[in-house]
């Protein structure tokens, strides 16, 4: 695949992300809500939209990665507990699961032999490509492995804060700005995260470690509510 093909996947990636789990959710709730429907029942219907996105997903590539299956899984508990209780404030806090859970399993893989950012890197140049050779063979080296196992344990913390900065939010503001605040906070995360990893990998590689290939930037954990 040329470097142009891959600028346009990223691109439509991206253009997805914004239409699917940003913008329609949050117009879907201001229209259903303005029509007369409660707020659960608007925050349920317009957590379709992210389920769409995944679903395509599914569709297009037929399979559903780790991310995927976390964000149907927390639209699927967002969305039976908002039917359950008619409360709106659980509904958004269970949008921080993918989230909380992702973290866990981020610090969780620190004691396997490869932790998670290392696997998803390798998924995300292909396994079979000569950037994913290569980062197989580097793995034999400390310094390597120990750059890998450090970035994986920022992201594991960092998005531990960041579900629970989510969760202060949803009980603190009105549902809509919560929504619109849970909406856009992953991305904002991700791109911090993704940015601190750049910078980190080119101050090891400065120091004389083992070179890193470009960082991850795996589909952000978004909640689907």
């Amino acid at each position: 695949m040329t470097d142009h093909a891959k600028a346009g996947g990223r691109f439509r990636s991206m253009t997805m992300i914004v239409v699917f789990d940003i913008a329609a959710p949050l117009v879907a709730y201001k229209l259903l809500r303005s029509a007369g429907l409660t707020t659960v029942t608007a925050l349920v219907l317009s957590g379709v939209f992210p389920a769409l996105r995944v679903g395509y997903g599914l569709v297009r590539h037929r399979r559903l990665d780790v991310v995927g299956a976390l964000v149907l899984g927390g639209i699927a508990v967002g969305t039976v507990l908002g039917l359950l209780t008619h409360n709106a404030r659980l509904v958004l806090v269970e949008g921080s699961v993918p989230t909380a859970v992702f973290g866990v399993a981020c610090l969780l893989s620190l004691a396997a032999k490869q932790p998670l950012i290392y696997s998803m890197a390798v998924e995300f140049a292909g396994r079979d490509s000569a950037r994913g050779h290569e980062m197989t063979r580097l793995w034999q080296f400390e310094g390597y492995r120990r750059i890998f196992r450090t970035i994986t344990a920022v992201w594991g913390v960092g998005f531990l804060a960041e579900a629970g900065l989510r969760v202060a939010i949803v009980y603190s503001t009105p549902i809509g700005t919560s929504l619109a605040i849970s909406k856009v906070m992953p991305f904002v995360f991700i791109g911090i995260f993704s940015a601190w990893t750049v910078g980190y990998g080119t101050y090891r590689k400065r120091k004389g470690q083992a070179q890193l290939p470009s960082p991850p930037v795996p589909s952000p954990p978004a909640p689907g509510q």
